[in-house]
């Protein structure tokens, strides 16, 4: 998962949090299975960064397998079992090379939705 805009623009926040469900291997992201995004115009803390991407996890297809994958900015270097309280399924920061492709995807899926909305 990924979010974009914690940055204020013009006074305001619009942060956009992008889940990506993912097939992957040890090396690769293998497919994508689903997506799922929601918003925010709250200002970035941990509290309500963390209910962003819980949102856009509920709205994936299906629920995740494994765990929530994110870099350990996206949560203020906050540790793994304080964000995995507010996300409900279990949570890790990247550790391999295919969650750090899964991630950038739901970089450019969070950062390309967000560009829709300004």
């Amino acid at each position: 998962m990924d979010i974009s805009g914690r940055h204020e623009e013009s006074g305001e926040y619009l942060m956009v949090a992008a889940a990506v469900h993912a097939s992957v291997g040890t090396a690769r992201l293998r497919s994508v299975e689903g997506l799922g995004f929601a918003t925010s115009d709250d200002p970035p803390t941990f509290e309500n960064a963390a209910t962003v991407i819980a949102d856009a996890v509920a709205e994936l297809p299906a629920p995740p397998e494994g765990p929530v994958v994110a870099e350990h900015g996206e949560f203020y270097e906050e540790p793994e079992v304080r964000v995995e309280q507010f996300l409900g399924p279990s949570f890790k920061y990247v550790e391999s090379i295919a969650e750090r492709e899964t991630v950038q995807a739901a970089h450019h899926a969070a950062y390309a939705a967000r560009k829709l909305f300004l």
